[in-house]
């Protein structure tokens, strides 16, 4: 026997049906009696890698740049303003307003739970009078290009459920991530970069886990790259001493004829993906060099992202680098910046964190702008859930800390046929709870999709005899904040 044959043998279930006449036939009547009882085969898909009938409808954007601010950023220090509770700071939170079972471990057994008023201003900015922190000076240059929502809610009340959940469609993990179901369905725009790119900056607070930009049940090509935030972006992006381009070309057709022979052999759908990945990588050793490459970049663009901006792996680096990714015809890039988790000494964390971030993410709009970019590019910020108006801790005049809160929180939208200039629900008075305008995760993922032209009720894949979807069985389309 071939040795080759030997070895597939021994390999899958898969295989072992396919080489058995019992197999073959038990396969055959039973798929003649239930057909779902198989997975789909995956269906016909178009020159660019998109599934044939998409998109679903006339999409208002190309692109997405999400600007994951992980930890969950105080929606009343940035975006909600409650200037009223200036006159109830130290008061205790109403039981009413706040009760006991909403409350995480972490402040659960606190004696006193007093009210934390923001220590900040909020300015009125741009002709539509949005309010924002004064300590987001240069975004608030821009607050006619965004869209506000301060009514978003979830349900996970810890990082890891609720970063899954936002970025997932569920809690467990698992699923597929939001850009490798617009990979899976519309493909690429560049065949020689990768269709979903993630970037991610700052250290402390909880860890971001890749299957935060994994591939979930879907085949493994359609997983988002991670782009290192030191050294070479992409290991192994060099040939070593002594292989020119041409060896590395002969080394790739050699394996993928085995791997082409293997594949023919089994049928086994992840044989395809690793010669595509081998494809993909060989292509971005000839594009990523050029890409990352920031010195044809004019000063003045320089300076608008700030000083990081020639430092791999800071937000600033982050922030040019999907610029340039966008332009260059990349689907979904994913920013993740870390450190908001402010359960003490919030206004100097704060500080710290709206310094390193305020300048690049406006930069980044006003780039993008400048570029007529930001018309079909949607810009998302925002990070898993809000904060508590309690203080975490002891509360000064000088400080205090928030614990986590899932009832409400704020996000904005640019670009990408969102309208500018607007807010979007509201909450209490004090922040706890929405009460009007309320959206929802899978709303919010739902009007990404559309955005894209993906209905998110049609982009579904079949696993476990059930067909999936970004957004489960909920989600509705915010079509309030539509241009």
């Amino acid at each position: 026997m071939n040795p080759l044959e030997e070895n597939v043998l021994q390999s899958t279930r898969r295989s072992f049906l396919g080489r058995t006449g019992a197999g073959v036939g038990s396969m055959g009547l039973a798929s003649l009696l239930n057909p779902d009882l198989f997975a789909a085969r995956e269906p016909a898909r178009n020159r660019i890698g998109g599934l044939a009938d998409l998109p679903h409808l006339a999409p208002k954007a190309k692109r997405v740049i999400y600007l994951f601010q992980s930890g969950g950023p105080a929606q009343m220090d940035l975006f909600d303003p409650k200037p009223h509770l200036a006159k109830r700071f130290g008061e205790e939170t109403p039981k009413s307003v706040y009760p006991d079972d909403r409350k995480t471990t972490m402040t659960s057994g606190q004696t006193s739970f007093p009210v934390a008023p923001s220590r900040y201003k909020f300015p009125k900015h741009g002709q539509s009078g949005i309010e924002i922190s004064e300590m987001l000076p240069y975004l608030s240059q821009h607050a006619d290009d965004l869209c506000v929502i301060r009514s978003m809610h979830t349900e996970a009340i810890n990082h890891d459920p609720a970063a899954t959940f936002i970025q997932t469609g569920s809690v467990v993990p698992g699923r597929p991530s939001m850009g490798a179901w617009l990979n899976y369905g519309l493909g690429s725009e560049n065949a020689d970069l990768p269709a979903f790119v993630a970037l991610t900056s700052g250290t402390g607070g909880q860890p971001l886990y890749d299957r935060l930009w994994g591939n979930g049940f879907l085949p493994g090509r359609f997983q988002g790259v991670k782009f290192r935030g030191q050294g070479d972006p992409i290991l192994d992006l060099y040939n070593p001493a002594g292989v020119s381009p041409a060896m590395r070309r002969r080394m790739l057709d050699s394996v993928g004829r085995l791997n082409e022979l293997q594949h023919r052999q089994t049928g086994a759908p992840e044989i395809q993906t690793r010669i595509a990945q081998y494809e993909l990588a060989f292509r971005m050793q000839m594009s990523v060099p050029e890409l990352i490459d920031f010195k044809q970049e004019p000063k003045s663009v320089l300076e608008n992202y700030g000083q990081n901006v020639g430092k791999p792996g800071t937000y600033a680096y982050n922030c040019l680098l999907a610029r340039r990714l966008a332009e260059r015809g990349v689907r979904f890039i994913q920013l993740y910046q870390r450190g908001w988790d402010h359960h003490g000494n919030l206004p100097n964390r704060m500080k710290q964190l709206t310094g390193l971030t305020d300048q690049p993410t406006a930069a980044l709009l006003g780039d993008l702008k400048s570029r007529g970019m930001l018309e079909d590019t949607l810009v998302i910020w925002g990070g898993e859930f809000g904060r508590t108006i309690y203080c975490q801790g002891k509360l000064t005049k000088q400080t205090y800390g928030r614990d986590h809160h899932p009832n409400c929180f704020s996000m904005w939208m640019a670009g990408g046929g969102i309208k500018g200039g607007m807010t979007y629900g509201s909450t209490d008075d004090y922040s706890v709870n929405v009460v009007d305008k309320g959206v929802h995760i899978h709303d919010l993922q739902a009007t990404i999709l559309n955005q894209l032209g993906v209905d998110h009720e049609r982009l579904t894949f079949k696993h476990q005899g059930r067909h999936y979807r970004l957004t489960d069985v909920y989600g509705q389309v915010v079509k309030d904040i539509l241009a």
